[in-house]
């Protein structure tokens, strides 16, 4: 076994340094024995690795064949560190910069194309690397570069995913690949994914396993993203043969443990739609993400003047890790959601600190996503499929969506935006840590562009060019009447007339801020009423932790003047601020000032950020849609109070007893003071209410 796992280590390929075949024929050669070998004597291989590096120290080309195990067998940090140190023994080894690009080719690093181009630079045969600078070119969909380097590599595949990517046919290229070989439509599979053309994806990976039904790297694959598509029951069989037969992924095994966890939620369908959340909030969640879910495609119907095909489902998951794993198989996303087609996947309220996650602006973003997705049978780039359901988030209220970030004003400040053209670059390979975010940015504000100078009508015919595949220059073209690069020098003057203020002022204004929260803790109120408005104006996205709003209306209550403090509070929940401490605080001080119908919404605000573990705002929000004779919104909340599980289910019932007889819903008000009497027998109000309702 351990000579065996000695061949194994030595054939890994890629490296530029492969033994020679003339030594042990094809049997390393074959990829499938290969990942049977990987699958079984692993351990065994690295071990062997071990000892050989441990007699050689200063081999190089070990380092790296060790490397190149580590990464087929899942360990890219491991593998990093071990072509890191092959560098250091020899800085010139065009396998180990060639390792690291692959390493950072996994998460779509920008450095996996600087590291591509000098492993071939240091060694110009070096067949891998121009193969994977042409897989790098393909992921921007830069198909020119993408060919160029697949004729250097001689790599006949790349020409047919190209020819797949642009609705033309592969066979001049396919039929020159051994038939029996399915790598090339998998790794097509996993193009078509990367473009969100998740069927025609489905369609290649099964392709690819009826030529090598033993590609258990396809089965895994093909499994997650048959998830991706809600069908669950045929993923758990491909991931499951994959999982036995060794492939044991991250992504295997998470998914498999994801799926075996859906027995704790609850399939809810809702006429043309189906809402899966987990069980121990779906209660509570379930009534307000329905209303949601339909009013959002209610209104993209009409707006995008396009009906869906089929039902759409909505997936909520509590624990981030969870949504990370549906959707990349992987814990650790960023995103709040994630669209595949008609299914949507996106954390809910309870996954996010109570404060930092919208639920419903990221539920009509995913949702824009599934119609223009449809609409153009996922042939649409992906920033302008991004910038118009950011644009969509604000539309729906201009409470919702992102504010204006550091981060964003420091790209305008540096001048980082990126040309139309260029933009999907932002989204796919950012080359600056918070690249991805300023091009969400960028990408709304220029659908807010669009519609504002030429009309919402004028997104709608773009829509409808990309779906005919046209290009980003063509459709500026065509449909705008001018060349991509005007339209930069416009929309970079429209943006910057709006924030350059902001922009200019960012410096003095972190200065004062700092100073005002000093002023602030020392009690110096006049100091925080001088000087705060200014501030508050030079940056008015500003609505986080710290916010001027926050420091002005405190300033405010202690110089006795409420009205003034309640004014700055509704200005912060106008400009989108979230956190519920502050937002129940102004919703108190309406409530004391007598605007009871201002504070049940501000409080209802909250229904969209943490809802969830909050018995006392539901409660608090019933009375006062009672108060103000609201009878269905006195429902839904006390409803929403019961299913928070409630110290006091009696009182709990009976407040929802309340709201049903205001309503007018006599049997379901008596069914409900029943269930609170049988909670507390001698409840004296559900005595008296069960006898008004019995006369």
């Amino acid at each position: 076994m351990r000579f065996l796992a000695l061949l194994l280590a030595l054939s890994i390929s890629g490296t530029g340094y492969e033994i020679p075949k003339f030594l042990f024929g094809d049997f390393v050669a074959c990829p499938r024995i290969r990942l049977a070998l990987a699958a079984q004597s692993a351990q065994a291989a690295n071990d062997a690795l071990r000892a050989a590096v441990a007699r050689q120290p200063k081999n190089a080309d070990l380092r790296v064949r060790w490397g190149r195990l580590f990464l087929e067998r899942f360990q890219p940090g491991d593998a990093e560190t071990l072509f890191k140190e092959a560098l250091e023994i020899d800085p010139k080894h065009a396998g180990a910069v060639l390792g690291l690009a692959l390493v950072a080719s996994e998460t779509f690093d920008r450095q996996a194309v600087e590291l591509a181009e000098k492993a071939v630079r240091l060694d110009p045969k070096l067949v891998e690397g121009y193969e994977l600078l042409a897989k790098l070119a393909l992921e921007e969909l830069d198909f020119e570069r993408a060919a160029k380097e697949a004729d250097r590599a001689g790599a006949f595949a790349i020409h047919g995913i190209i020819a797949l990517l642009n609705d033309r046919s592969p066979d001049a290229w396919f039929n020159r690949l051994d038939a029996h070989d399915g790598r090339t439509h998998a790794e097509a599979a996993r193009h078509f994914v990367l473009n969100r053309r998740y069927e025609e994806a489905v369609a290649l990976y099964r392709n690819a396993l009826e030529r090598d039904p033993k590609l258990w790297s396809a089965h895994s694959a093909l499994g997650v993203q048959l998830m991706r598509l809600g069908l669950d029951e045929e993923a758990r069989q491909h991931l499951e043969t994959a999982y036995h037969a060794g492939y044991d992924s991250p992504a295997t095994v998470n998914t498999l443990r994801l799926l075996d966890s859906y027995a704790n939620f609850d399939f809810i369908r809702a006429g043309s739609m189906v809402l899966k959340l987990h069980k121990k909030e779906s209660a509570l969640l379930g009534p307000y993400v329905e209303a949601e879910l339909r009013r959002a495609v209610q209104t993209y119907e009409r707006k995008y003047r396009f009906k869906l095909e089929r039902p759409v489902q909505v997936e909520m998951y509590p624990d981030h890790e969870d949504f990370a794993v549906r959707t990349l198989g992987m814990p650790g996303l960023g995103a709040l959601g994630v669209s595949f087609g008609y299914v949507v996947a996106m954390d809910s309220p309870s996954g996010r600190a109570p404060g930092s996650f919208h639920w419903g602006s990221t539920l009509w973003h995913e949702l824009s996503h599934v119609f223009v997705l449809a609409m153009t049978k996922h042939r649409v780039p992906r920033w302008f499929t991004e910038g118009m359901a950011v644009y969509e988030e604000t539309a729906a209220s201009p409470e919702w969506g992102d504010r204006l970030g550091p981060e964003v004003l420091m790209a305008l400040k540096e001048k980082k935006l990126l040309p139309i053209a260029a933009l999907d670059r932002g989204f796919v390979r950012p080359s600056y840590p918070s690249q991805v975010v300023v091009s969400y940015f960028q990408a709304g504000r220029i659908c807010d562009f669009i519609a504002e100078k030429w009309g919402y009508g004028k997104l709608l015919e773009m829509t409808g060019d990309f779906g005919l595949r046209k290009t980003t220059p063509q459709v500026i073209e065509e449909r705008l009447s001018m060349k991509p690069e005007e339209f930069d020098k416009r929309f970079l003057a429209w943006v910057t007339a709006q924030t350059g203020k902001t922009v200019d002022g960012f410096e003095s204004w972190r200065k004062g801020i700092k100073q005002l929260h000093e002023a602030a803790t020392a009690k110096k109120f006049d100091q925080v009423l001088r000087d705060g408005p200014a501030l508050r104006d030079l940056y008015p996205d500003y609505v986080e932790a710290g916010s001027v709003y926050e420091a002005l209306a405190q300033a405010h209550i202690e110089a006795g003047d409420k009205p003034k403090a309640i004014a700055e509070l509704e200005a912060y929940a106008r400009a989108g601020g979230r956190s519920p401490r502050v937002l129940k605080q102004l919703a108190s001080l309406q409530e004391e000032a007598g605007r009871k119908r201002d504070a049940a919404a501000t409080l209802n605000r909250l229904n969209y950020i943490a809802p969830a573990g909050d018995e006392e705002l539901h409660r608090k929000m019933g009375e006062l849609y009672l108060d103000t004779g609201d009878a269905p919104g006195a429902i839904r909340e006390f409803s929403a109070a019961l299913a928070s599980k409630p110290g006091d289910a009696a009182a709990a019932h009976f407040n929802l007893a309340r709201a049903c007889h205001a309503a007018n819903q006599l049997d379901r008000a008596k069914e409900q003071v029943l269930l609170s009497l049988e909670a507390a027998p001698g409840y004296r109000a559900a005595q008296k209410l069960l006898l008004e309702l019995s006369k």
